[in-house]
């Protein structure tokens, strides 16, 4: 009875230990990496007026005449694309980065491009050139753009089956904090104000910081050690280390499996990583590649970051007045993060599928009580700028409810390892582009159409939450074969599978051994 009691307490304190690797792996991970997405999409927008009287008066300096309004207002357009197009070279470059350096190690080196545009940004006054803001954003933009790739990436990789939603999903509660955290450090009486706002922009440097200090000690991916590096004693330290120093059989067991579906070579030997053109070329890759880019697509093209973007002039047309809006501004943050963490309780249990196909289903009700209301209080009623307000807030609380996460788990859960970092490089791409469109495009729309400016938005997720429930199968809790089984059933195709033939009887006994020699190594060190 006691040896028992011994042997329980042993397996709570390793459980518990695992738990804690996990989730401090998560926090220093994501501190450097989706934080700093939301961070920096929303530092911009408290120094707007005195980033454009900087660029004014730097061009008077210059040339001793003065732009006009549309002219401080084009300059001000490209600061703010710079962030999308780095975006878009980021993502580019996440795919290459994941494969050559592995997903820990390309968060380290991500912080350089970020540490670089603190330096010109804190030295632009000096100068006295905008042109370094620009440069400033565009590199930011590539730290985005990486991160946002292989953060999710990496948790999906290093998560057990039944906390592989929550994990990966925890990128998008990072993204709603740094958000709302970068509206709270941008108000006025902080960093927000006229003499401040070089340090603002650069106050990203400091989450950078804090992840260099700390990630390194904590493991790689276990799945890319194995599959793509072909190291199993290093898949098993890490994974023994995430998991409190047992490594679960059958999920050694799933990894080979993948490792089989992955095309790896003899043992020891890596698997072939895939390119976006491969992809492309793939039948049996075809639903899950268009279910993908689909939900990328989408997540930007909803118009949701059109609210942190020009979330002033949005407020302003509702009736706020001017000096409130920053604090209005804070809500639109705490209601994303607010969200972001009430999904993450319930991905686990409603399912990935339902959260984003309601998600979409109730941007498209808001958006029509948001046009309703708009149109209305044009014509003077009474109380429909509050309104237009509420339905700000309902929208984006019902995208941080699916969309906001969901759509940066997909690619982890339906592609095997070797498909996985093209399929990020896709999706990536077209989440920046589309970025950049709505970004460029929005003061057109609204200037064009009006009250009626969120109707295109409305189209895009109607036609989301239609395609992806023609496409997309629930993905929880199911392993990659169950899943790309799923997909192949739509397709009318059947999925056959076979086990790997080194690790059947022997499975157990081997995975021992190679634990054994991995505690004695540790032991040794």
């Amino acid at each position: 009875m006691s040896s028992t009691g011994t042997n329980e307490t042993e397996e709570r304190g390793n459980s518990a230990g695992g738990a804690r690797t996990l989730a401090l792996t998560v926090l220093f991970a994501a501190i450097g990496g989706t934080f700093q997405y939301g961070y920096n999409i929303s530092i911009i927008n408290a120094p707007t007026s005195y980033i454009q009287n900087f660029i004014n008066d730097t061009y008077m300096e210059r040339w001793g005449t003065r732009l006009d309004i549309p002219q401080v207002t084009l300059l001000w357009t490209f600061i703010v694309s710079a962030f999308s197009l780095g975006g878009l070279l980021g993502a580019l470059l996440a795919g290459p980065m994941a494969v050559r350096f592995g997903r820990k190690v390309s968060l380290l080196l991500n912080n350089s491009f970020l540490l670089v545009g603190a330096v010109l940004v804190l030295t632009c006054k000096l100068a006295k050139s905008f042109e370094m803001i620009i440069l400033a954003r565009f590199l930011v933009g590539i730290n985005s753009g990486v991160s946002m790739n292989i953060q999710p990436m990496y948790f999906g990789e290093s998560a057990p089956k039944h906390l592989r939603g929550a994990v990966a999903f925890s990128s998008a509660v990072f993204t709603a904090f740094g958000i709302f955290f970068g509206q709270v450090v941008g108000l006025t009486e902080l960093l927000g104000s006229e003499p401040l706002w070089p340090y603002l922009l650069a106050s990203n440097a400091l989450p950078a910081l804090i992840q260099l200090v700390t990630l390194p000690w904590f493991p790689e991916s276990p799945r890319y050690l194995l599959i793509d590096r072909g190291d199993k004693e290093a898949c098993v330290q890490a994974l023994g280390r995430l998991r409190g120093g047992k490594v679960p059989p059958l999920e050694m067991e799933e990894m080979l499996q993948e490792q089989q579906m992955s095309s790896a070579l003899k043992s020891g030997s890596s698997a072939p990583a895939k390119t976006p053109w491969s992809l492309f070329k793939d039948p049996n890759l075809r639903l899950q590649l268009r279910t993908v880019m689909t939900a990328s697509s989408a997540m930007m093209l909803c118009g949701n970051d059109s609210i942190y973007f020009y979330a002033y002039y949005i407020f302003l047309e509702a009736g706020i007045p001017p000096e409130k809006i920053q604090y209005i501004t804070i809500g639109t943050g705490a209601s994303e993060f607010t969200a972001s963490l009430l999904s993450n309780v319930l991905i686990e249990r409603v399912g990935r599928r339902y959260l984003l196909i309601g998600g979409y289903s109730l941007m498209v009700c808001w958006t029509i009580v948001f046009t309703v209301a708009l149109t209305l209080q044009s014509q003077g009623v009474t109380g429909m700028p509050y309104l237009s307000m509420a339905c700000v807030f309902a929208y984006i609380l019902s995208f941080g409810l699916g969309p906001a996460g969901v759509t940066g788990i997909l690619p982890a859960e339906i592609f095997d390892q070797t498909a996985r970092p093209a399929a990020y490089m896709v999706a990536g791409s077209l989440m920046w582009i589309s970025l950049f469109l709505v970004g460029m495009l929005f003061p057109f729309i609204v200037n064009g159409l009006g009250n009626y400016c969120f109707l295109p938005f409305l189209v895009v997720c109607l036609v989301s939450a239609v395609v992806l429930g023609r496409t997309m199968p629930e993905t929880k809790g199911k392993t990659l074969v169950e899943i790309t089984a799923e997909f192949d059933r739509k397709n009318g195709r059947a999925l056959q599978v076979e086990e790997p033939e080194q690790y059947q009887l022997g499975k157990a006994s081997s995975l021992a051994t190679m634990e054994d020699n991995s505690e004695s190594n540790h032991k040794t060190d």
